[in-house]
């Protein structure tokens, strides 16, 4: 009877030293599990960290890149235009093709006007409209020449930029100054016939 008493406990306390055994070795591979789930995570989060840094990089990149572009390609098109308004002031001054032959127009027709008696003063009409409308046609180029530097130097350029752009509005706004003159005959008045009688013998 005490032998089987004996036995039931040895087999008892070795169930109990296997309950034991597996509960530790439950809890070392819960504690290994909860280990790599905590530190899965924080690779993830590196992960992302990473990925958005190489997001914010190139986005940054990106713009960098559009920055200069933008920037060449004003500077471009504002040095074109004080190229261009420097270029319409000294037409202004030195006449241009369309000026000369819409003079040469004016005083065919002037010449007509005379010829089928439309017309009386022959200097007016032959010299004095053809005169005017050059006068007129250099205004135009010089008015333009003003409105393109004046839009140039609104914003801020290169150096060599607004400096091509003060020489062309200086020479249009010279421009408008000399057309104005001649169209108004203020340098030079319009020439006159003499007299009848003028000049003769005896008088």
């Amino acid at each position: 009877m005490d032998t089987t008493k004996t036995e039931e406990r040895t087999d008892d306390t070795k169930a109990d030293e296997a309950k034991a055994a597996t509960g530790t070795t439950e809890a070392d591979g819960a504690s290994e599990a909860a280990g790599a789930e905590g530190k899965k995570p924080s690779g993830a989060a590196d992960a992302d960290e990473q990925h958005g840094a190489d997001e914010a990089d190139g986005e940054e990149t990106a713009d960098a890149d559009a920055a200069p572009a933008a920037t060449a390609t004003g500077s471009v098109a504002s040095g074109a235009g004080s190229v261009v308004a420097a270029g319409l002031g000294l037409a202004s001054l030195t006449g241009t093709w369309a000026g000369t032959v819409l003079a040469e127009r004016q005083t065919l027709l002037g010449q007509i006007k005379l010829q089928t008696g439309k017309a009386t003063d022959q200097i007016g009409t032959v010299y004095g409209a053809p005169w005017h409308t050059h006068a007129l046609v250099n205004a135009i180029f010089a008015l333009l020449a003003v409105v393109v530097a004046g839009l140039v130097l609104l914003r801020p350029r290169p150096t060599w930029v607004r400096a091509v752009a003060w020489g062309g509005l200086a020479l249009g706004v010279l421009g408008l100054i000399v057309s104005a003159g001649m169209y108004f005959d203020l340098f030079a008045s319009m020439p006159t016939l003499p007299k009848a009688g003028a000049g003769t013998p005896g008088s």
